[in-house]
């Protein structure tokens, strides 16, 4: 299997995910590429990680979460993050998730949304969880109502202008980005998020090989993938 080059004819993106870490198991790679070209890419999260360690309160750990997203944000040339403050572990898929996301869309003005992979696994049998289904699954619908003047009327004028969502972590790829550059600045973006990669007990080096892999599918030395939905 071969991977095309990921359109880069563009100039603002909106990066819309389910929680703090979420870009930066891979995605934050090509933002740092991004950023590094003057694109203007803006970060939404959906929840603010409130669930995701066991050890914190939930008051805690969200603000605990939101301080290392920021801070990892940063590091691949983000200064913009929003927190839209749906409930981490129980995201639904429904009106609510659509029309909040409807508005960012329709406040920031992507050309090109990055989300995270809506499918039910991640490839073969390694199970993904709702939060992150139904965020894609909202992204991809809220792109239309976005579009249409008729829907949300609350959330702004209509904007017509994305042409396509990526979809990071995807099981069905179709697309790449050459990351050989700034791998590194996507490692070091996961690394902000010091307390969860400690409850997690993972190593963000692991990024290098997966980076490795696909590559090779790209022809570069480094590259992260996304499935293409173009509108």
């Amino acid at each position: 299997m071969r991977l095309e080059p990921l359109p880069e004819d563009w100039d603002r993106a909106l990066a819309v995910v389910a929680h703090p870490d979420d870009m930066e198991y891979g995605a934050a790679s090509a933002v740092a590429r991004w950023t590094q070209q003057g694109k203007q890419v803006v970060y939404v999260l959906v929840t603010r990680g409130e669930t995701g360690i066991d050890r914190l309160p939930p008051d805690e750990c969200a603000r605990v979460r939101e301080a290392e997203e920021r801070a990892s944000a940063a590091v691949v040339g983000v200064t913009h993050v929003e927190f839209l403050g749906h409930p981490d572990g129980t995201v639904e898929y429904g009106l609510p998730l659509r029309h909040d996301i409807t508005r960012a869309i329709r406040t920031h003005r992507p050309e090109l949304i990055v989300t995270l992979n809506h499918h039910d696994t991640w490839g073969g049998r390694a199970l993904n969880m709702a939060d992150h289904r139904n965020t894609g699954k909202a992204v991809l619908d809220a792109v239309r109502d976005a579009a249409n003047p008729w829907v949300f009327t609350d959330t702004g004028d209509a904007w017509k202008g994305v042409r396509m969502v990526c979809e990071n972590g995807s099981p069905e790829p179709t697309h790449a980005v050459d990351v050989t550059g700034t791998l590194d600045l996507g490692i070091a973006s996961l690394r902000e998020h010091r307390a969860y990669l400690e409850h997690v007990g993972t190593d963000p080096e692991f990024l290098r090989e997966s980076a490795e892999g696909v590559g090779k599918l790209l022809g570069t030395q480094y590259a992260t993938s996304f499935e293409v939905f173009e509108f």
